[in-house]
């Protein structure tokens, strides 16, 4: 029996070990890729359609592979699966990329069997820009045709308001073209986009809106918005900043906002006369401006230096308000609530006086508020009512049992704000910041 059982072990072993040198000395295959389509030239932004002829004789196929380079780099690719062999058809998108210049890339196609041997074969391709005929200025007022001025250049000349929205359409060229649209990503022109380009003029009239579908400059982006000179900078596509120093009483310009006369004027920081010129109000300063078109409010903040400023140690600064039954231009539309980036920002008038104005029913709810004043534009130091008293018989001051939280304005149980009228509120502090003096004035 034990010479038997061996001998039947080595017949295995012998027969393993053969099987194993035929697995491992088996062919790798032979992938053969047959081009049935004649690549002569293209356009960028095509999807280009392509005919190929895969076999292996001796193993099966596993995957063909488009593969487009510009220079050296891979920019579209496209697989497919090859599991017998015939003839496999694709599309492969040519992408339309700003200022790569006419040339001719390479369409790289790789044949791989299940045993991993690949074939390739490399095709030159020639591509160029494709030249519209004309591009289209899409707006939610309509759509403007843009005219070829000259190669890659597109205007739109038309009586424009001076701010216009909207993205670009470009038509499809030739047989393998696609329809391609240019709209604004990261406060740039971008490829496949349809959000809207924030063009703008100084002034609405005729004027040229134009692009240049080569390198993606669009134009005007010409906000010349400015306060006393100083241009503002754009925050986003309705707000607009400045930041500046301001005397007591000068005059103040505000350029660039056509419809400025129909603009809220914050009576806190800026008078204005019968000819609708402003003056400054509050003590003189360097203060941040900001141009809320969505609003058509110029809000007023003071500063310190670079930043924000807060209430000081010596009462200068600046007091803030957060909290509900306020806002400007109107609590309608801009109700300050408790979101800290709504906070608003009492005018310094000078000597440690801190004043906000506004007509009841508008900037007031004539009959429940519920706001307080904080050191800061947001949470924070705060005046509770340890630190703050009034003797108003409109208004009082919480501590946390009469119905509101310590240092919350209320409105005396019983009693309302005449609505249409304009009250006055001053937070004085020249006692020192733990005898703040609120006082209510109606006008």
């Amino acid at each position: 029996m034990k010479i038997h059982i061996g001998i039947v072990m080595l017949a295995l072993g012998v027969m393993l070990f053969g099987s194993c040198t035929k697995e491992d000395t088996a062919a790798p295959g032979n992938p053969v890729i047959t081009p049935r389509t004649e690549f002569s030239t293209a356009h960028f932004g095509d999807s280009l359609e392509f005919k190929v002829d895969v076999s292996d004789e001796e193993v099966p196929l596993s995957t063909l592979k488009a593969q487009l380079f510009y220079s050296e780099e891979m920019v579209s690719q496209v697989v497919i699966r090859t599991k017998t062999n015939g003839e496999y058809s694709g599309k492969i998108y040519v992408p339309y990329l700003a200022n790569v210049p006419n040339g001719t890339a390479t369409l790289k196609l790789v044949l791989q069997n299940i045993r991993l041997t690949v074939s390739e074969k490399e095709i030159d391709l020639p591509l160029t820009r494709p030249d519209f005929p004309y591009l289209t200025l899409v707006t939610p007022a309509g759509e403007y045709r843009m005219n070829r001025l000259n190669m890659y250049e597109y205007s739109a000349n038309q009586v424009f308001p001076f701010s216009v929205k909207g993205y670009i359409k470009a038509p499809k060229v030739g047989s393998a073209g696609n329809e391609m649209t240019f709209g604004w990503e990261d406060n740039a022109v971008a490829l496949g986009s349809v959000s809207e380009i924030p063009f703008s003029n100084s002034s609405s009239g005729r004027y040229s809106i134009s692009f240049n579908t080569f390198n993606y400059q669009a134009s005007p982006f010409i906000i010349a918005y400015a306060v006393n000179g100083t241009v503002m900078d754009r925050i986003d596509d309705n707000r607009f900043k400045a930041e500046l120093n301001f005397t007591k009483g000068q005059d103040v310009v505000v350029d660039g906002i056509e419809d400025f006369s129909s603009w809220f004027i914050d009576p806190d920081y800026f008078s204005k006369d019968a000819n609708g010129k402003l003056s400054f109000l509050p003590m003189t300063g360097k203060y941040r401006v900001t141009a809320n078109f969505t609003l058509k409010y110029l809000v007023v903040e003071a500063m310190s230096g670079a930043g924000l400023a807060t209430l000081q140690p010596d009462g200068t600064g600046a007091v803030w308000i957060i909290g509900e039954g306020i806002g400007k231009p109107d609590i309608a539309t801009n109700q300050v609530g408790w979101n800290t980036d709504n906070a608003l920002c009492m005018a310094p008038m000078g000597n440690k006086k801190y004043q906000i104005s506004g007509v009841a029913g508008t900037t007031f709810r004539a009959d429940n508020i519920n706001f307080k004043f904080f050191h800061q534009k947001g949470w924070g130091g705060e005046f509770k009512d340890a630190n703050i008293s009034t003797t108003s018989d409109l208004i009082f001051i919480g501590n946390g049992s009469n119905g509101r939280d310590s240092g919350n304005l209320g409105i005396v149980a019983g009693k309302t704000l005449e609505t249409g009228a304009t009250y006055v509120l001053t937070v004085d502090l020249s006692a020192g910041n733990d005898k703040a003096v609120l006082t209510v004035t109606k006008k």
